[in-house]
């Protein structure tokens, strides 16, 4: 008769159990990992857009935060457009006639959706936040601010996103010290800046230092910015964007009644 200690028998239960769990149910080698999560980031507006490089200050820095695996980047700009161009309804009563006045409402709008759902095609999408730095071709525009709800309203419906976050580029100082037009410029300056203070969600950003430049000892306020003004005018989106997803990552989740 063989005599087992309190020792022995507690070693051969382990070893049983080990046993037991490694011939257990795996999952196949060939299974992929679910997918991570991600951040998508939405660049979009008129020629202070398209002269800033994300890849510049806007990338490095959300990939700073989120990982260069965490983000998604679209950018799509068109120089001297209207909001009109991405908004597919009127909002002005009657309607323009003169100006910027698009023939196809939304026809920019169309190949900036392509392209995000392109890029986030088979991506599982954490938040999703539109840049936008626009302006300076609606200052003849008495319904700005319905635009820009038009607009966060059409990409949380085609991306079937509840609410996304959206950082506003206040148009900057350019101009200001000219009569012609003062009153419009004015006008969009003070709507975009209420709208991101009133709506949740969102933010704005200065851009009045960006655009100063040296002509004959003459400091002049510029409709474009210099080169370090883009840098920097990247650096300021991606700040405020992050900014809002951390505060959303922060917010109690509600339980369920």
């Amino acid at each position: 008769m063989i005599s087992l200690t309190k020792r022995t028998l507690s070693t051969m239960l382990v070893t049983m159990v080990t046993a037991v769990l490694s011939f257990g149910p795996t999952a196949p080698a060939d299974e992929p990992m679910p997918p991570k999560s991600k951040h998508l980031f939405i660049l979009s507006g008129q020629s202070n857009m398209v002269g800033m490089n994300p890849e510049l200050s806007f990338i490095p820095t959300v990939s700073k935060a989120f990982g260069k695996d965490g983000v998604i980047i679209v950018k799509d700009a068109a120089s001297g457009q209207s909001i009109r161009s991405w908004c597919k309804s009127n909002h002005e009563f009657p309607p323009p006639t003169t100006g910027r006045v698009p023939k196809v409402r939304g026809e920019l709008y169309d190949r900036l959706i392509k392209k995000v759902t392109t890029a986030i095609k088979g991506q599982a999408v954490q938040t999703t936040t539109l840049v936008w730095m626009q302006g300076e071709s609606d200052l003849n525009n008495t319904a700005y601010d319905a635009y820009l709800k038009e607009l966060r309203t059409q990409l949380e419906a085609d991306l079937k996103i509840k609410e996304i976050h959206m950082v506003i580029g206040r148009i900057s100082d350019s101009g200001l010290d000219v009569q012609k037009r003062l009153e419009g410029r004015l006008n969009i300056r003070r709507i975009q800046k209420e709208f991101a203070e009133s709506q949740p969600k969102t933010e704005w950003v200065d851009t009045d230092d960006l655009n100063d430049r040296k002509v004959d000892d003459k400091v002049i306020h510029d409709l474009h910015y210099h080169q370090e003004g883009y840098r920097i005018l990247g650096e300021r989106f991606a700040k405020k964007s992050i900014g809002l997803i951390q505060q959303q990552a922060n917010q109690p989740s509600k339980k369920a009644p």
